[in-house]
């Protein structure tokens, strides 16, 4: 776990947080492991050059921190997170065969982590796990935004981003999750 910084800060946070929360975090470490998977995967096609190529490679460095900090919220509460090898994911193998065809589907992911994550802020109840979760969405919609521009060209997204609130979420999640 992170001994500094912002991580650190996240990984030691503490506080009793109600199992309403904690399920919240748990489906969010849900979320990362499969980003962490996407831009994986995406990055291993080998569709991308130059500067689509470093986004992805950045994109999968803060899916990384991401997961190392809801996983450390998971594990101050005493909890195990789940771990890569403990799900099954359901990317379609078509969607790494053209650059066109991975930006479509990491945009439809991201859209759905975005949604995710302000589900979560508004369904948490302690303001540290808002804040940690807000700050987090809005790296989500950076993503999005960037994924949009290597997908249609369109670096600007919708004004008002849904929210996916936990049932929503796990129905996202389950189709890309085996």
């Amino acid at each position: 776990m992170a001994s500094g910084g912002v991580l650190g800060r996240i990984a030691r946070a503490s506080g009793s947080y109600r199992d309403e929360d904690l399920a919240q975090a748990r489906l969010l470490v849900a979320v990362e492991l499969l980003a962490i998977a996407f831009y994986t995967r995406a990055l291993e096609a080998k569709l991308f050059r130059g500067d689509a190529e470093k986004l992805l490679r950045r994109a999968l460095f803060n899916e990384e921190e991401h997961y190392r900090a809801i996983a450390g919220i998971l594990v101050g509460a005493g909890q195990t997170p789940a771990q890569a090898g403990d799900l099954e994911y359901g990317l379609p193998a078509r969607a790494f065969a053209s650059r066109a065809a991975a930006a479509e589907l990491g945009a439809l992911l991201e859209t759905g982590f975005l949604g995710t994550y302000l589900g979560a802020v508004d369904a948490v109840s302690d303001r540290y796990l808002k804040t940690t979760f807000a700050r987090i969405a809005a790296s989500e919609a950076e993503h999005l935004s960037s994924l949009e521009r290597l997908h249609a060209n369109r670096p600007v997204g919708i004004s008002f981003p849904e929210l996916l609130d936990e049932p929503a979420a796990s129905r996202f999640l389950d189709l890309y999750l085996a």
